[in-house]
């Protein structure tokens, strides 16, 4: 099946994804039978899952992460829990079917890594849901890497400067798979950040950079977090502006208020706010759901699913007090409709001087 359709009725709108291509498209709110532009606030199932199939970290006991520069949000080198099973795996998904377009493997440490990867990813496929991963490629392979080729829309490598990074990364290339970089972007990374986009200096072959704002969970440092006033943010977006690079760039949802505060050339049809309890959700390798994986440290909104159901889940208090956030947030900003406010879980990283 190349394309699925989903219509959702409940929030009045309907939605499309090609799984060859990657391809995503959603109408606005349907009322007497047209299109009025409006976007949709949320969906009544999520259509993006992020499932933490990996508890415990191969990479982070090595220390190979600090090492890197990169302070794990996820404290990958000192927690140690079991891998998700994959019957919890396989419950997860018979629940989704037909729901869910998406599935982003992870939770901690590398996907590829788990007891199980193969059977996985095949799961998911026999389910009409592409999935996806991020990897730091310290246990890459050519068998993992024709995995990915077979059964997966995307892979991300995490920048850990290392010669198994770039070692995975054109592994992917070599194979033709769709291959991104996901770079930490903090205070003490964005001036080699500029550096990279300014010279073209990523590796050659890849789809595109993905650049995710340093948040103070797990071992992120509050020290490492990049402030509105640091004059080198307008110059990194001003080169992202250009793009002079081989290479697409993005970035994740918690960017939004500095890419609506700094870029002057992103059109708001690309910008897709914080999709947490909205569009998407994290479930842990013990099964426990949350609007976003950065709330794994305090598990504020946690709803366990060991013995209850997505929709539940989804439905519950601890997912609507999360949403409220994005409906009572900065009410008198004309841009709140393309942020929401922002991050909820780290309101410390909104890049913006009017946050409120």
């Amino acid at each position: 099946m190349a394309i699925i359709r989903k219509v959702d009725k409940q929030n009045k709108f309907f939605s499309m994804f090609n799984t060859r291509t990657g391809h995503y498209m959603r109408s606005g709110i349907i009322k007497n039978g047209k299109d009025t532009g409006v976007d949709p606030f949320m969906t009544s199932f999520p259509e993006l899952l992020d499932i933490g199939i990996m508890g415990h970290c191969i990479h982070g006991k090595s220390g190979l992460c600090l090492k890197a520069g990169v302070q794990c949000y996820q404290s990958g080198n000192t927690i140690h829990h079991p891998n998700m099973t994959l019957t919890n795996f396989k419950k997860i998904v018979e629940e989704c079917k037909g729901k869910t377009f998406q599935i982003a493997l992870g939770g901690r440490g590398d996907p590829d890594q788990h007891e199980q990867f193969e059977d996985i990813l095949k799961y998911c496929q026999q389910s009409n849901i592409v999935p996806n991963f991020t990897s730091s490629g310290l246990g890459f392979n050519q068998h993992i890497v024709d995995l990915c080729k077979k059964y997966c829309g995307a892979v991300a490598i995490s920048w850990y400067r290392s010669d198994y990074t770039l070692k995975a990364i054109q592994m992917l290339i070599n194979s033709k798979v769709k291959t991104n970089i996901h770079y930490v972007l903090s205070k003490s990374s964005i001036d080699e950040a500029i550096d990279l986009v300014y010279n073209d200096a990523f590796p050659k072959g890849i789809n595109a950079v993905i650049f995710l704002l340093h948040k103070p969970v797990g071992l992120g440092q509050s020290e490492n977090v990049l402030q509105y006033n640091d004059p080198r943010l307008q110059y990194f977006f001003n080169l992202v502006d250009i793009n002079k690079c081989s290479f697409k760039f993005g970035f994740d949802s918690c960017s939004i208020p500095a890419i609506l505060n700094f870029s002057k050339n992103t059109s708001k049809e690309y910008i897709d706010t914080c999709e947490g309890a909205r569009w998407s959700a994290y479930i842990t390798s013990d099964m426990k759901m949350l609007p976003c994986s950065f709330d794994n440290d305090k598990q504020k909104w946690a709803y366990d699913i060991s013995n209850d159901s997505i929709e539940n889940a989804w439905n519950s208090p601890q997912f609507n007090d999360f949403r409220n956030h994005f409906k009572q947030s900065c009410p008198n900003c004309f841009k709140r409709d393309l942020c929401f406010g922002g991050c909820p879980i780290c309101p410390e990283i909104v890049l913006c001087n009017e946050k409120g």
